[in-house]
């Protein structure tokens, strides 16, 4: 691997500058009385005890979580979503106007977005018609403005796994920050993740998220791995408090108990198989793609037509016919036994 130096990557305001300390960063330990951070000591306006501020280090969650995953805590980022990390990244690695992103089409969204946010210019390669990676395109853009480089794994809107062994191939050869999207990585088989990865390359980041297997997208709580220099890095320049208390609270709870959360993948897995047979008896359904995420990529006829039709009936799905790779494609979420049978009876009957 070539060598790597974070220190060289980071923005040189971004590593000389010292962070905010928070009245909780100052205190470590126990006390009964807390007049340090000019809160409201009287208690709080709603039933609860929230006029205190939360955890900054989100403590109880990370070292739960890291038990979890297999991992250090101090490998673990948490932020509003997996885009506040998204975000921090940016900040942290990319002089504006200057330093560039690399992304591969059709994936996520807002790595764009925050790109154009940060006022950091993006390039862009297609993936290949089968939604694998374009290796020998991708060693033959790089350079040293490049930076930051986004793989969606499993990739949305399309739903497949990037295979491990591209992904580390570049990893090898890339000076910058590849960041592994894996918000969908529950619903892949149990090996597919990169984290296991995390020890042997210091320019690898992996997201994930609370929203999609653990049904918790109404909290949000995003999370990157790393090592730990890096997570320093993007804990350096966060807000503060980024994470509320009742968000830390209700998700610890979900991580001390993940039983539910399991059985709810089974089952999403289980309707995903059901609903790709059910398409594939629908003769506009042209072609579904294969996926290891809670959704379907479906090539159908008239697209476009069909998704208006479908929400005249009360029913979203997505249509990405106007991305990359993706013509005539509508992405369908898996949903209840109940909502997937609502879908292929109406489009059984739009698409007759």
């Amino acid at each position: 691997m070539n060598k790597f130096d974070l220190n060289k990557l980071i923005r040189p305001n971004v590593l000389e500058m010292l962070p905010y300390s928070s009245a909780r960063d100052e205190f470590e330990g126990e006390a009964s009385v807390f007049l340090d951070a000019n809160e409201n000591s009287l208690g709080s306006s709603i039933e609860g005890e929230y006029n205190r501020y939360p955890d900054p280090r989100q403590t109880p969650l990370r070292n739960e979580f890291a038990k979890l995953k297999g991992i250090k805590p101090e490998q673990i980022f948490f932020g509003n979503g997996s885009d506040e990390a998204i975000d921090l990244l940016f900040r942290a690695f990319c002089e504006p106007k200057k330093d560039r992103a690399l992304i591969f089409p059709p994936t996520y969204g807002m790595y764009k977005v925050q790109a154009n946010i940060n006022e950091t210019p993006v390039d862009e390669i297609n993936l290949n018609p089968d939604f694998t990676l374009p290796i020998d395109k991708i060693e033959q853009v790089i350079n040293p403005n490049v930076k930051l480089m986004f793989i969606c794994s499993p990739n949305n809107p399309t739903g497949n796994l990037i295979a491990k062994d591209k992904i580390i191939r570049i990893i090898e050869n890339f000076r910058g920050l590849v960041i592994v999207d894996e918000a969908y990585i529950d619903f892949a088989p149990s090996d597919a993740s990169m984290i296991s990865e995390i020890e042997n390359y210091p320019n690898l980041v992996v997201l994930q998220t609370f929203s999609k297997a653990w049904g918790l997208a109404g909290l949000r709580l995003g999370m990157a791995f790393a090592q730990k220099e890096l997570i320093d890095t993007l804990c350096k320049i966060k807000y503060p408090y980024n994470v509320n208390q009742l968000t830390q609270d209700a998700v610890l709870q979900a991580v001390l108990n993940p039983t539910l959360k399991n059985e709810m993948v089974a089952t999403i897995l289980e309707q995903r198989t059901q609903l790709i047979a059910a398409l594939n008896i629908i003769d506009a359904v042209k072609y579904i793609y294969p996926t290891d995420a809670n959704f379907v990529l479906a090539q159908i006829k008239n697209a476009t037509e069909i998704y208006k039709k479908l929400i005249a009936k009360g029913i979203v799905v997505r249509n990405r016919s106007n991305v990359a790779l993706c013509n005539d494609c509508l992405r369908i979420t898996i949903g209840t036994a109940a909502e997937n049978k609502a879908l292929i009876n109406e489009l059984t009957v739009l698409t007759k």
